[in-house]
C-alpha cells in the first residue's frame, strides 16, 4: 500500500518518539519539503530538530562538510555527495538520524549523464547508511513530491528494520 507524505510523518512522528530518536535534514532539490512534511504532524518538535536548504556546493561545503573533491569528481548530484550532506547533518545538529536530497528538479538543468528527474537520497543513522537514486522526469512539483515521499518512506522503512532487532 502506498502510503502519502502525511501518514508516514505520522508514523515517523510515533516511531521517532517512542524510540527517543531525533532526525535532521540537508535537502536541496527537495527545498526543506521533507522537513515541511515530517513538521507538520502536532508534536515533530520533539524529536525534529532542524534542516538545512543546501541548494548551492557552497553551503554543501562550508555547513554540510561535503568535501570539494566529493563535488568535483561525482557532482552535487550522486550517492556520495548525499551520504556526506546527511553525515553533515547529524554533526551539526547532533542527531541519531539524517535525510538527504540532491537532484535535478527541472524542468531545465539535466545533463546526458543526469538527466532532469535524477535524485539521489540517503538516509543514515549513527551504525546504517541507505542510499537511493530516483529517476524519471514528471515534471518540476511531481519530482520534488515523489522525492520526498521516498526519503520518508526509506527513513520510516530503516527505523522500523532497527526496532524490529531489537
Amino acid at each position: 500500500m502506498l502510503l502519502t507524505g502525511k501518514f508516514l510523518s505520522k508514523g515517523i512522528n510515533e516511531l521517532f518518539w517512542k524510540e527517543s530518536l531525533t532526525l535532521a535534514t540537508a535537502e536541496s532539490c527537495t527545498a526543506g519539503n521533507i522537513a515541511a512534511t515530517i513538521t507538520s504532524i502536532p508534536g515533530s518538535s520533539h524529536f525534529f530538530k532542524g534542516g538545512i536548504i543546501a541548494y548551492s556546493n557552497e553551503i554543501k561545503e562550508s555547513i554540510l562538510g561535503v568535501s570539494h573533491e566529493t563535488l568535483e569528481k561525482f557532482g552535487a548530484v550522486s550517492e556520495e555527495t548525499v551520504i556526506e550532506m546527511a553525515k553533515g547533518a547529524i554533526r551539526v545538529m547532533d542527531t541519531d538520524c539524517a535525510v538527504a536530497t540532491s537532484g535535478i528538479a527541472g524542468p531545465t538543468g539535466g545533463s546526458p549523464e543526469k538527466p532532469v528527474g535524477t535524485v539521489w537520497i540517503a538516509v543514515i543513522s549513527k551504525d546504517e547508511v541507505k542510499t537511493i537514486k530516483l529517476d524519471g522526469d514528471y515534471g518540476r512539483a511531481m519530482n520534488i513530491s515523489a522525492a520526498t515521499q521516498k526519503a520518508l518512506e526509506l527513513l520510516l522503512e530503516m527505523c522500523q528494520s532497527k526496532e524490529n532487532e531489537e
